[in-house]
């Protein structure tokens, strides 16, 4: 009896390599898509007025017939946070699990897709089908609960797909991860790895989210006479849950700041991932009725944001809450790279209000180090490694921490964003490059700002506009008023006048000589109103303003 010959996967990451954030990955067999994360990333500096980038997802649309769902691996926002855009475009039912989906649920609300969208809750240790795949949700650990591995079986083999991961035997809520899933997984023949690559670079392990707890144990005994401010990460429950401990110790109250850090606690509270003991939240209105040495803010704003609650704190533009020189604040989080500047100013205007800011030993990373790397490989012992999650940096430290384990170097696979890899037992090759990109979110406007725009706001940021108005009979094009100049962001105009009337000058002589040529055609006038302005700018400041002259025409 001949043997059905099977097809390939084709695993075609849309976004979250060579950078972090923006994690979305397809997984195609066949006639079936399914997505694995649906992520956003925070603007570069370069990106002037933008709020968020999504990642394009024109090969989803492409194939909207095949694809069957998203697949969520835990709530952060480089994982969730473009799903109510991508939604928009193209509906699927999402699978995860059940804090995830918490989460997940107010962004849907907030951008009223609830009703529209099918959503279903897994447990770890289950499995869903879609279409040609079985995806099974593996317990793991990472800064924020209910964080998954996934498992996906497809014809043509598993891949074990670590989302993002630490392993922590003693964590403060809920179980340590399932090694044992993954050495059993690892049993049967596992066909790639694909993990987290964010802490590759670091030796040794991650430590435990409870070692924080002891920290902030001895910052409370230390500090019985100052109010305490700690700033965290929304996301991270488990420190919030930890804060919540040593303040009920030692009898303090608690209450919490940030519109990302209520909703999340809220969410967290109702699903009974974080308990909180009686009376010891209390609103931020009722803070007047206490004294400051019985109080403990958590808020939002460790990463030095400029309108998170911290920051405004700082900047004395908090409604509510005024810097005190007897204050303690500490900073539990590490400055995400790219933040280190923000972070050091604001620590630097807490500092000079009198303000204590403690920011050692106070956080551990969600993510694995190169021994918990190690130990999964070890365990899963994958035919190919395809590190994700990371610059590229980090997927280079990932790659040579597989090869270290014995896996051949031809089948390690650091891919792009794009990259359509093809896989079997036989072979694996990237054959193709689909189209992706980032679609740039700026307040309501989806995609609408694009590369022209921002080079126009660099223009504008760098050198200003001028604005040259005049005024033309209709017919015979006869100056009946101007040339006046306008100038914003160029040069201060009251110290400036003599540089204004000469460049108007410049720009009357060059329309004298061009309209007395009888040129009637507006684009060539306006052209020589532009250069005219720019020679003459430019010689004289050596700066290049954007030029717009502006022409009406009047009937006498």
């Amino acid at each position: 009896m001949k043997k059905e010959k099977k097809g390939k996967l084709r695993i075609i990451p849309l976004g979250g390599l060579e950078q972090i954030g923006m994690n979305i990955t397809a997984f195609e067999y066949e006639d079936s898509i399914v997505v694995v994360d649906c992520g956003l990333a925070f603007p570069e500096d370069d990106m002037l007025g933008i709020d968020l980038v999504i990642p394009d997802v024109t090969y989803l649309k492409d194939n909207a017939s095949k694809v069957k769902g998203f697949v969520i691996t835990h709530g952060h926002e480089d994982h969730i946070g473009a799903l109510p855009y991508v939604l928009k475009e193209i509906n699927l039912p999402i699978y995860t699990t059940k804090l995830t989906m918490g989460i997940i649920d107010n962004k849907l609300k907030e951008h009223n897709l609830l009703r529209t969208t099918k959503r279903k809750i897994v447990q770890h240790g289950q499995s869903i089908n879609l279409g040609k795949f079985r995806i099974e949700f593996i317990k793991t650990n990472h800064s924020i609960q209910d964080a998954s591995a996934l498992a996906i079986y497809s014809p043509a083999g598993v891949v074990v797909h670590t989302g993002d991961f630490k392993v922590d035997y003693t964590p403060v809520f809920g179980d340590a991860i399932d090694l044992q899933r993954f050495a059993e997984i690892g049993k049967k023949g596992v066909l790639a790895l694909m993990s987290d690559s964010t802490n590759a670079e670091r030796r040794g392990f991650t430590q435990s989210e409870r070692t924080v707890g002891i920290t902030f144990d001895h910052i409370f005994a230390e500090h019985q006479n100052t109010r305490l401010i700690i700033a965290t990460f929304a996301s991270n429950v488990d420190r919030v849950q930890q804060i919540i401990n040593s303040a009920y110790k030692y009898r303090r109250k608690v209450v919490v700041e940030g519109r990302s850090m209520v909703n999340i606690i809220s969410t967290a509270s109702e699903l009974g991932y974080l308990h909180v003991p009686e009376n010891t939240l209390i609103e931020i209105d009722e803070m007047k009725n206490y004294p400051p040495e019985k109080m403990v803010l958590i808020t939002t704003g460790s990463q030095g944001e400029s309108m998170a609650a911290l920051s405004r704190m700082a900047a004395d533009v908090h409604r509510k809450v005024t810097i005190q020189p007897n204050d303690t604040i500490i900073f539990s989080s590490n400055p995400i790279p790219g933040n280190e500047k923000s972070v050091s100013r604001v620590i630097n205007e807490l500092s000079a209000k009198g303000a204590e800011v403690i920011f050692q030993d106070t956080h551990v990373s969600g993510h694995a180090c190169q021994e918990e790397l190690k130990l999964i490989y070890s365990l899963v012992k994958p035919k190919y490694a395809i590190p994700v999650h990371g610059e590229y940096r980090h997927l280079k430290a990932n790659a040579e921490v597989a090869k270290s384990l014995g896996i051949p170097k031809e089948n390690v696979f650091i891919i792009q964003s794009g990259d359509v890899l093809e896989l079997d037992e036989e072979s694996a090759k990237v054959v193709d490059k689909v189209h992706t990109g980032a679609v740039l979110v700026d307040g309501l406007g989806v995609g609408d700002v694009g590369n022209i725009v921002l080079r126009d706001r660099q223009h504008l940021a760098e050198d200003g506009i001028i604005i040259v108005v005049l005024t033309l009979e209709r017919r015979t094009n006869r100056l009946l008023a101007g040339p006046d100049i306008v100038s914003r962001g160029f040069v201060y105009v009251r110290e400036s006048e003599q540089l204004m009337e000469d460049a108007r000058k410049a720009v009357s002589d060059a329309l004298d000589k061009c309209l007395t040529g009888r040129h009637t055609d507006w684009n060539k006038i306006k052209l020589v109103i532009r250069d005219a302005m720019n020679d003459y700018i430019w010689k004289k400041t050596k700066r290049k303003p954007m030029v717009i002259p502006i022409i009406m025409d009047v009937d006498v």
